[in-house]
């Protein structure tokens, strides 16, 4: 990759990491998107997303936890075998099929969450403890699996059952994707992988777009045109992974 295109990926991540901060999450899903979308091999794109995430993540749930939007008694059920389970889900290798595939999905997943966001619930109830494990396993090993964090599940799953409001939701997702990233990304290297020198390269854009985004996200932030904005890239990544080889 030239200079001048890596300064426009640059340039983009940073955009995307601070629209998707500004919802609580640290932004794979839009990393994947613009990394396929500049034809970056699969096996570049999720170590890559791993370690963007980790880093927004980590400025977003500080930034969500000292606003007053974090609760400890509805995070821990859903992280707590998320993270073996990301691990797990970051050391396996499927094929590079297999894996466009599963990520593909993972991003029309995603823009149909940005799509048909709703509300804030009226009135939340939080789950049972068995029912939050259960869902927080599945999602880490979907996200170490997929180079994701989790947070383009676990935030929809509190939204649509009432089990949180939104900026509660979003402060809970951003250490949901914080842990389970650093996961992954630990199950990724235990498999003998390294980390692609573009994942260091893009991190000055993405900590400038996650400060920006987490400070006014947590402040009231206007989500809804964003959202739709961000749900046409995911549209158009997704689909060509999955209908082009």
């Amino acid at each position: 990759m030239d200079s001048a295109h890596l300064i426009f990926l640059s340039l983009t991540i940073g955009v995307i990491a601070f629209l998707y901060s500004s919802v609580g999450h640290a932004g794979a899903s839009g990393y994947i998107a613009t990394m396929t979308l500049f034809g970056l091999a699969t096996t570049v794109i999720r170590p890559t997303a791993l370690v963007l995430n980790i880093l927004v993540a980590s400025i977003g749930a500080f930034q969500f936890w000292r606003a007053g939007h974090f609760a400890w008694k509805l995070f821990w059920p859903f992280a707590v075998l998320s993270i073996p389970a990301a691990y797990l889900g970051g050391y396996l290798q499927p094929s590079a099929s297999v894996l466009r595939t599963l990520i593909g999905l993972v991003l029309l997943f995603s823009a149909a969450r940005l799509i048909f966001r709703r509300e804030d619930p009226p009135k939340v109830e939080q789950p049972s403890v068995p029912t939050a494990i259960g869902f927080g396993a599945g999602i880490g090993f979907l996200s170490g699996l997929t180079g994701t964090g989790g947070g383009i599940f676990l935030t929809p799953l509190l939204l649509f059952c009432h089990w949180a409001h939104i900026r509660q939701a979003a402060a809970v997702s951003a250490l949901f994707i914080l842990v389970n990233s650093i996961s992954g990304l630990s199950g990724y290297f235990a498999a003998n992988q390294s980390i692609p020198w573009l994942g260091i390269l893009l991190t000055p854009a993405a900590a400038i777009g996650g400060i920006l985004g987490s400070h006014l996200g947590s402040r009231h932030f206007p989500v809804r045109i964003i959202s739709m904005l961000l749900a046409t890239v995911l549209v158009i990544a997704g689909m060509k992974l999955l209908f082009t080889r």
